[in-house]
């Protein structure tokens, strides 16, 4: 699964964005004697974009999601 690449049509910005997605994982909690936590076998199950804004100008309407070959220009 390749990550997406966003342009923003208003400024066009195609570098600066926040992305909020929504993810579920499942891993292996391994908490040492002492009681430090580290993840194992982090495993995504599922991931949502919920929100993309321009950093730019600050608001995400004009965001655009770029095909994989306009991306690689």
């Amino acid at each position: 699964m390749s990550t997406p690449r966003y342009r923003c049509a208003a400024c066009g910005n195609i570098t600066r964005f926040d992305v909020m997605t929504d993810r579920r994982t499942r891993a292996f909690h391994h908490y040492s004697v002492g009681g430090e936590l580290s993840l194992e076998e982090e495993e995504v199950v599922s991931e949502e974009v919920v929100e993309v804004q321009c950093r730019w100008c600050g608001h995400g309407r004009n965001v655009e999601t770029l095909a994989e070959a306009d991306a690689a220009d």
